[in-house]
């Protein structure tokens, strides 16, 4: 590839990515039904789009239909009631595809799990904990996809995603623990921040490649072509599905938030 052809998507990535940022930043910043809703209809979107890469014969939209149900219900009643909630989408389609089964059940379920983290995080903790959460995910990709563009050097797994380099994993850590020591110098966090968020910036990471495993697997380059230049939904929200798993399990092992006095 020439060095111009490097970059031949970057305007096109940054302005869809702009937009679609902008929309996500007015929802994060205005909370409630609006963030709610965004939430929701994001987790659909993924739903769909998955089952689509999966079985192009399922009912895709009914699917998706009913894990937004599923999550609008979680999100208004107690935590012992939303869990079932949230993994009964899994056997409606259970019952409809027919291949590719426990991909399905694992992908739909974390989808799920995390757009249910993602409004709880919002919704307890505030504004400020959401945009670190956002600030890592979208520092880790923008450091990893220029330092793999301007570095370059070993693939970190050719085969299933051959334009992740070593030198962009790693540039995502640091991008990440940037924002980790902002909010530790600015905001008077606790300085275990900076290693939570360099651990997000993996969970960020890894929701990315097990997304590009899965399109590797199926045949297909996007989820959809929702967004120019970014792909679908699934291919923008990956590493934030990833990074919000890890915030539900991290909450249960470290005191959250670690503390802004």
């Amino acid at each position: 590839m020439s060095a111009s052809g490097k970059w031949d998507d970057l305007l096109t990535r940054l302005t869809s990515g702009g937009i679609v940022a902008s929309i996500g930043l007015l929802a994060v910043w205005f909370g409630g039904p609006i963030f709610l809703l965004l939430t929701t209809a994001i987790s659909a979107v993924m739903v769909w789009e998955l089952v689509r890469m999966l079985d192009k014969n399922a009912p895709a939209v009914m699917i998706a239909g009913s894990a937004a149900v599923a999550l609008l219900i979680a999100l208004f009643v107690p935590v012992g009631y939303a869990v079932p909630l949230l993994i009964a989408p899994v056997f409606v389609g259970f019952g409809q595809l027919e291949r590719r089964r426990a991909t399905f059940s694992l992908f739909s379920v974390m989808i799920l799990l995390a757009g249910y983290g993602l409004f709880v995080l919002r919704d307890q903790y505030g504004f400020l904990w959401m945009m670190w959460l956002v600030l890592v995910v979208i520092a880790t990709d923008i450091a990893g996809y220029f330092a793999g563009r301007f570095i370059g050097g070993p693939k970190f797994w050719p085969r299933v995603s051959p334009k992740k380099t070593w030198a962009g994993t790693i540039a995502g850590w640091v991008g990440a623990a940037l924002v980790g020591a902002a909010f530790v110098i600015w905001g008077d966090a606790q300085a275990q921040v900076i290693g939570l968020s360099v651990a997000l910036s993996m969970a960020s990471q890894i929701g990315d490649i097990a997304e590009s495993a899965v399109k590797r697997r199926v045949g297909v380059k996007d989820s959809s072509n929702l967004i120019p230049g970014h792909g679908g939904l699934f291919d923008r929200f990956d590493g934030m599905l990833g990074a919000s798993i890890l915030l539900l399990m991290l909450g249960r092992l470290v005191a959250f938030p670690p503390g802004l006095s």
